[in-house]
């Protein structure tokens, strides 16, 4: 029994380990004036990750590209307060088009996959916000 506790107890923490040194930044997206999209540049490393928060309005299109050379590299979108990506370019691609069902500040949520994670790769990225 002190053996299957130890070894349960030694699962959760490894387990949990990686949680700890996650860091997830926020940044707003904000176009400038009389644009309607913006390309941003940036780095992404092991279990860290970037949320992009863009505020649209319900009817219009909201189109995702990510690029990198890291082909582990992903995104999802997040619409307000929903708790599942409708988005996932894991499964469905890096570029997307979405006809936005209500207003609010959808999040863009850009990350490597575990088993890159795990290796502590870094990914830079190219992502491509444009609003319709």
């Amino acid at each position: 029994m002190t053996f299957l506790r130890t070894l349960l107890i030694g699962l959760a923490m490894t387990m949990a380990a990686p949680a700890f040194a996650d860091t997830v930044r926020q940044q707003t997206v904000r176009f400038a004036p009389g644009t309607s999209g913006s390309t941003i540049n940036s780095t992404v490393k092991g279990y860290d990750s970037v949320e992009y928060r863009i505020g649209v309005s319900a009817g219009q299109k909201m189109s995702v590209q990510l690029d990198s050379s890291n082909s582990s590299l992903y995104f999802n979108v997040v619409a307000p307060g929903a708790s599942a990506a409708m988005y996932n370019s894991s499964i469905d691609g890096n570029g997307t088009s979405i006809t936005i069902p209500s207003s609010g500040n959808y999040v863009v949520q850009v990350y490597l996959m575990r088993n890159a994670a795990r290796r502590g790769e870094t990914a830079n990225y190219q992502l491509t916000l444009y609003v319709e």
